[in-house]
């Protein structure tokens, strides 16, 4: 069970019990599974993705990136990888779907970045 302590203390005061607390651990770990796992097939079916995020020598507001590869891996609720672009990579943890067609995702990069950066097949869905 990933709760830590004091997290189970308050859980178990509103009147939850352990079995009840092992279901919520192994669905937010499957959540976090799926989400992992769609967050790859969207870089996998993108050679090229757009994203918000702030470059120094970037001429637009929305960069073009050219996509090798996510590698993600999870933990229950913690999902650490690494996001691979053609001439530079970046650690990466706690990404989201942001739309229901899963064209539109969010990742921290880290550790030199510190931000949430989103990422799109095109750059009018960022705008």
């Amino acid at each position: 069970m990933h709760f830590d302590q004091r997290t189970q203390q308050a859980l178990r005061a509103v009147g939850l019990e352990t079995a009840d607390l092992e279901t919520a651990s192994t669905a937010i770990a499957e959540a976090v599974d799926a989400d992992a796992n769609a967050l790859a097939d969207f870089f996998d079916r993108h050679d090229t993705v757009y994203s918000d995020m702030d470059m120094a020598h970037s001429s637009t507001d929305y960069p073009e990136h050219s996509v090798d590869f996510l590698d993600v891996t999870t933990h229950a609720a913690e999902m650490r990888g690494w996001l691979r672009f053609e001439t530079w990579g970046a650690f990466v943890e706690d990404g989201r779907i942001l739309d229901a067609d899963e064209e539109y995702v969010e990742l921290t990069l880290g550790p030199t970045i510190h931000d949430r950066v989103r990422f799109a097949a095109d750059r009018e869905t960022l705008q």
